[in-house]
């Protein structure tokens, strides 16, 4: 089967039955990992057969790496569980917190869950939450996982450090690596009145260049004076020279296509996947003239 170099697609419900028909010239498929945490059953079964024709990446939203009250052990059980089973490519979360304490300070009730991908406060002392949270992660899974930067719709006031220094430590001091979302970047930078390109391009400056495992591409919306990050469309021009600059400043990290509200024809994602791999091939590093000529 032909690939499209370092290039995947976000695979969702309704493209199932599609790509496992007939195949699609892409390099890898990534799902939610949360969607097959079942015990067996069809979601799990449609799984493993997806992952006897690609690789596949799974990319969390619940294991609140960020939260201080510590992780949700059955989570984390039931993710050590579906890695065991589908050996994936690659794990990843995000860079936010979901939990914490009900009740008074000092309460014993069960933790409640937001339900959301809250931001975090980039001090210290959020960092050295995320560092032992995440080697508990990587510890349990054994193997490194990959944490993605957030579009974030308020910023804390005692912020103490800059966002690409706190991934870059985290990164460290944990072993992980960071699943870029270029698109995030550019909805942070668009709903703080700044330049999306260039602040973007300065946030991906100041990063490490080794830490990058995966970089995300989606499409972002306008919704009563806010922009929201909600993967229900094509990748926006300006994500897109956001991209290739990253492509330039990191070289060569797999690459996605995400798309999860108004979901498309399969054929309308596979050609966001084909202009992301000419921007791979398009872009002049060792890295992707290497990949050309193989």
């Amino acid at each position: 089967m032909p690939a499209t170099p370092d290039v995947g697609i976000g695979w969702r419900q309704p493209h199932y039955e599609a790509v496992l028909a007939e195949p699609p010239p892409v390099s890898f498929l990534e799902v939610h990992s949360e969607n097959f945490f079942g015990d067996g059953g069809a979601a799990l079964a449609v799984l493993q057969q997806a992952r006897e024709a690609y690789p596949i990446s799974l990319h969390g939203v619940g294991l609140s790496l960020g939260s201080a009250i510590g992780l949700d052990d059955t989570h984390l059980a039931r993710l050590a569980r579906l890695v065991r089973c589908i050996d994936p490519v690659r794990v990843s979360d995000h860079a936010s917190f979901a939990r914490a304490p009900f009740g008074p300070v000092g309460a014993q009730g069960q933790p409640v869950h937001a339900g959301d991908l809250l931001p975090l406060a980039f001090t210290e002392a959020s960092l050295r939450v995320m560092v032992s949270n995440v080697q508990k992660v990587q510890d349990t899974i054994r193997r490194p996982i990959l944490v993605e930067n957030l579009s974030a719709y308020l910023r804390w006031a005692d912020d103490a450090m800059a966002e690409p220094e706190f991934f870059n430590e985290l990164a460290r001091r944990s072993g992980c690596g960071m699943l870029l979302d270029v698109n995030n970047l550019v909805v942070n930078a668009l709903n703080a009145g700044q330049a999306p390109v260039a602040t973007a391009c300065a946030f991906i400056d100041a990063l490490h260049p080794d830490i990058v495992g995966e970089v995300h591409l989606a499409g972002f919306s306008e919704q009563a004076g806010l922009i929201v990050d909600d993967h229900g469309s094509r990748v926006r021009p300006e994500v897109w020279r956001v991209y290739a600059h990253a492509v330039r400043r990191l070289g060569v990290a797999p690459s996605l296509i995400e798309w999860d509200t108004n979901l498309p024809a399969l054929e309308v994602l596979l050609s966001e996947a084909a202009a992301a791999q000419a921007h791979l091939l398009g872009v002049d590093t060792p890295a992707v003239r290497a990949k050309a000529v193989a």
